[in-house]
């Protein structure tokens, strides 16, 4: 444990050893998905996939390290018991920071198959990780204004397709679809903008969801519904890095696929449209005060 230096420190060594972790397996990676593009025939597929997923898995698994070493975070996690690696799963969790996503990874990582996530398309021009992101199939999308749309109808439509044909990939072998209802990132700024009927959350997205069941709802094991909690306030990345991040809530349900959802025609169904923004609408509420629970205990003026 280094989380005895100064913040600083720590943050510059965590920074360090993340960048290094990246830097060994990410060309791993990008030569073993190389493979599978200049032999684009499904057999091939079904053998590199999974060597890619344990290429990814051992890249998490070295990320968990250095956290374990520059970090002294206290975990506060139920629901993860029973899961099942060989089976796929719909992920969906609050998202206040760049940090959930580390901390999904790290709780998962080898107890689900890997969390595959979807992406706007700007950060495929991440450097590295744009590479890692692409070479892992993460679906990247393409989110225009209604204005644009306007402008632009032939564009309605696109990210639907580019998320089915992303599901008919991950219906191949085991995967995890991870998404963040919310579709960005929880702040009081946004909050606000949007008049959030809920406390703790943003308004939730049915859409995206909707798609991933409607391609894929056959071979989802179950819905697993994530809520994290950081009872510091969320941090930023930096600030986790250097050390500030002390404790962490997360709590697990395992939900059942709604089968008469899954089989329904959500972009051509007003009645179906209506039932799956009911029904996220009703997840919502229950996270909200799962939050809500969670955080009074550990409000100064109860303590006090």
């Amino acid at each position: 444990m280094l989380n005895f230096l100064p913040p600083l420190l720590v943050g510059l060594i965590a920074t360090l050893l993340m960048a290094l972790n990246a830097l060994f397996w990410v060309p791993i990676l990008l030569l073993v998905s190389l493979v599978k593009l200049i032999i684009p025939i499904k057999k091939m597929r079904l053998v590199i996939d999974p060597i890619l997923l344990r290429i990814a898995e051992a890249w998490i698994a070295g990320n968990s390290g250095w956290m374990r070493l520059t970090q002294r975070v206290t975990w506060d996690v139920q629901g993860i018991e029973g899961l099942n690696y060989r089976s796929w799963y719909l992920v969906n969790c609050n998202h206040q920071s760049w940090v959930d996503i580390l901390v999904l990874q790290h709780l998962f990582n080898r107890r689900i198959p890997l969390l595959k996530f979807f992406l706007k398309q700007q950060l495929i021009w991440v450097p590295i990780m744009g590479l890692a992101w692409w070479a892992l199939e993460f679906p990247f999308m393409r989110r225009h204004s209604e204005e644009f749309l306007k402008k632009h109808p032939e564009m309605r439509g696109k990210d639907q397709e580019t998320t089915r044909k992303a599901c008919e990939k991950f219906a191949l072998i085991p995967t995890s679809v991870m998404n963040f209802l919310e579709g960005t990132r929880f702040t009081p700024a946004k909050h606000q903008r949007q008049q959030s009927p809920y406390k703790h959350l943003l308004k939730p997205k049915a859409g995206g969801i909707a798609l991933a069941l409607n391609a894929m709802g056959d071979k989802f094991q179950a819905i697993l519904d994530v809520t994290i909690v950081y009872p510091d306030g969320a941090p930023d990345f930096w600030q986790f890095l250097t050390g500030k991040l002390k404790r962490v809530i997360v709590r697990v349900r395992s939900l059942p696929v709604p089968a008469h959802l899954a089989q329904g025609d959500y972009a051509g169904d007003p009645a179906v449209r209506e039932a799956y923004q009911k029904w996220v609408h009703q997840m919502w509420l229950d996270k909200d005060a799962q939050i809500e629970a969670l955080i009074r205990p550990l409000a100064p003026a109860d303590i006090a």
